[in-house]
């Protein structure tokens, strides 16, 4: 995989913490303007904000325990920039709950603003689609070098995977327009990654998991 490439991710990496401040400002202005309504607890722009901070928050731990597995820079610098792409978007997504006044749990299932109550079982501790198990987050904590790498593009590529499912969700349901453009860049930045992870895995003699 080409240098070129993997400085492509990390420069848009870079241009999502930039626009954070911005985005969260965005949303405060949008929230508080005259004639705004603020959402509620049980709409979209909250349950998807709630629930793609938890999605976000495994992403984070999946990267940060991958970079101390493998010495391949590639894999390391991808995992970095990964883990702070969504740790920081996962900072906006809790203030703007904050912002709202909302909370940042809910007694419903998650994905129930999407229509999928009772869809996902939380088996094993992975509560929402493309979310590793706590079986396989204690096998990647196990591996080293290539074992840990492909395991790693493995578990983030179907990780991914629902994460565009449920970006997908919020660009349909969300109301507050940042909120809707932020999602709809996830599942471009998303994607994107996806591609690359699938020629890392290809680069190692593996394949994204069906």
């Amino acid at each position: 995989m080409s240098r070129r490439r993997i400085g492509w991710v990390a420069g848009s990496a870079a241009a999502v913490l930039v626009a954070a401040g911005a985005i969260t400002y965005a949303v405060a202005e949008e929230s508080g303007g005259p004639g705004a309504r603020t959402p509620s607890a049980e709409s979209a722009d909250a349950g998807f904000a709630r629930d793609m901070a938890v999605h976000h928050q495994q992403a984070v731990e999946m990267s940060y325990i991958v970079r101390d597995r493998t010495k391949n820079e590639e894999v390391r610098r991808l995992a970095y920039d990964i883990a702070q792409t969504q740790a920081n978007q996962r900072g906006m997504l809790l203030g703007w709950l904050d912002l709202w006044e909302l909370p940042k749990v809910s007694a419903d299932p998650p994905m129930t603003w999407m229509g999928m109550r009772g869809m996902v079982s939380g088996e094993d501790g992975a509560l929402m689609p493309g979310m590793a198990t706590d079986t396989e987050l204690k096998k990647l904590q196990s591996l080293n070098g290539k074992q840990a790498e492909i395991l790693y593009l493995q578990l983030m590529t179907a990780h991914h995977k629902g994460g565009i499912h449920m970006a997908e969700g919020c660009v349909a349901k969300c109301t507050v327009d940042v909120e809707k453009r932020l999602a709809q860049g996830m599942v471009d930045a998303q994607q994107s990654e996806i591609e690359l992870m699938t020629g890392m895995l290809k680069e190692r003699g593996a394949q994204p998991r069906q």
